[in-house]
């Protein structure tokens, strides 16, 4: 008589749930501010953050990113100190070719400067650090904040709205046309500090800005970490045009946590582009709402990792009106020990007829150790749709490779030249030299030649 086959399950590995303690942060952090309704905003973010949780493997959206490493009992909150290293020139230059800008705000570590052109200020555009908006101009910060973003969504959030005073506000009246790109920077340096940071870009009815920001930091001493947390509200109105560009180049000390959104409204169009190239650990939340009829929205991504690095970007592109269109492409590139999480869904509402919807993730790993999940999704609750999603995760390619050896090219000059290769339809996405030639750069840096 035959045996029964004997069924082999494998055990799941137990996951330690250890809770982080809360920050040592008080209530005594919150900014002062004169206006009651900005300091009932902070107020009331204070009191979710206290009430929620910090997020576990348990939780589906963090089931890839372990923040237990996380040293919430050694972070103070970042001020003003000259004794720190300052931002380098090559920061503060202009992002694209013609060396024109209409305005540059820098803030964080350095001393913030705020600069917008007198032209467009006439028409009302405001441009500033987020604390100097909260004082200048009350009644609009009011009308704007926490309109995209609630600093209910989770516990990183509502630290980001309870504490933040720095940051950047973009506001364009209605139909108003920045001809000149907008520049920020927001620097952090130190050793346990905490970057809060809020930024509000905010495109009225046929508005057309263009707005480049980019974060960094130099890298720390081993051992050490620095803590930064982000908010950033987007809204585009009906017919307007926005450009948007951010760059993540901070420190290898750094952990990083961003809730990121953006709502777009009837025919309105959103170009937005984020590059990350450093931090020890990233987790960043990247919505996009197609609220009206007509709304458009490209996402585009470009991720270097090395070392240990763990890079998690979630997106998620939200088909809420007919006819609406959204467009993403992420690509990364892994070295080393380092890992890479991609997880995206694209959502069709009922009702949401002709939404047209297209999300693609890209990795090249480098090394034997490095490791990318790239995670797909739909939900479609409508008919008449047409959406389709893709992922890969491979290697360089070997004929490739050996064709560019055959022509007498060094091993690793040929490696980077693929990984240059791999990276160029994003790059096609790039409207500014200044931003190509920046990840070129990181590119060389951590594929240096020997």
């Amino acid at each position: 008589m035959a045996k029964t086959p004997k069924i082999v399950t494998r055990r799941k590995r137990p996951v330690e749930h250890v809770a982080l303690a809360d920050f040592t942060f008080s209530d005594s952090d919150i900014p002062e501010l004169t206006d009651e309704r900005l300091r009932g905003y902070h107020l009331a973010a204070w009191d979710n953050y206290t009430n929620l949780p910090f997020p576990t493997l348990r939780d589906e959206p963090w089931r890839r990113t372990d923040i237990r490493g996380l040293n919430t009992d050694q972070f103070q909150q970042s001020t003003f100190n000259q004794d720190l290293p300052q931002p380098p020139a090559s920061l503060l230059n202009p992002i694209s070719t013609n060396a024109e800008r209409a305005g540059q705000v820098i803030t964080g570590m350095s001393e913030s400067q705020c600069w917008l052109d007198e032209d467009v200020a006439a028409q009302g555009v405001v441009f500033m650090s987020f604390h100097e908006a909260e004082e200048q101009h009350p009644d609009l910060m009011d009308k704007l904040l926490s309109q995209i973003v609630s600093p209910a969504e989770d516990k990183f959030t509502a630290l980001a709205a309870a504490l933040a005073k720095d940051g950047v506000v973009l506001y364009v009246p209605k139909n108003v046309i920045v001809e000149k790109p907008l520049q920020s920077l927001y620097w952090g340096a130190g050793e346990h500090q905490a970057f809060f940071n809020h930024l509000i870009v905010w495109a009225e009815e046929g508005a057309q800005v263009t707005f480049v920001h980019e974060s960094a930091s130099p890298d720390g001493k081993p051992d050490t970490q620095n803590l930064h947390d982000g908010i950033v509200e987007i809204y585009v109105g009906r017919n307007a045009r926005l450009n948007f560009v951010e760059l993540q180049s901070w420190g290898d000390n750094v952990w990083s946590f961003t809730r990121e959104r953006a709502r777009v409204m009837g025919d309105g169009n959103l170009e937005w582009i984020f590059g990350a190239m450093g931090t020890h650990l990233t987790k960043n939340f990247s919505d996009i709402d197609l609220v009206e009829e007509g709304a458009t929205g490209r996402m585009s991504g470009f991720y270097f990792t090395s070392d240990h690095q763990h890079l998690d970007h979630d997106t998620q592109q939200n088909h809420m009106a007919p006819n609406t269109t959204s467009d993403l492409l992420y690509k990364g590139a892994l070295m080393d020990h380092s890992r890479s999480v991609w997880q995206g869904m694209i959502y069709v509402a009922p009702g949401a007829l002709g939404a047209d919807g297209y999300q693609a993730n890209r990795n090249l790993i480098l090394s034997k150790d490095a490791r990318a999940d790239s995670i797909p999704g739909l939900e479609i609750l409508a008919d008449d749709v047409r959406c389709t999603h893709g992922a890969t995760v491979g290697k360089i390619d070997e004929s490739l490779l050996f064709y560019l050896l055959s022509r007498g090219i060094p091993q690793k000059e040929a490696e980077k030249l693929v990984v240059m290769g791999f990276f160029e339809p994003i790059m096609d996405r790039i409207p500014f030299d200044g931003v190509k030639d920046r990840f070129h750069d990181a590119i060389q840096d951590k594929m240096s030649l020997d």
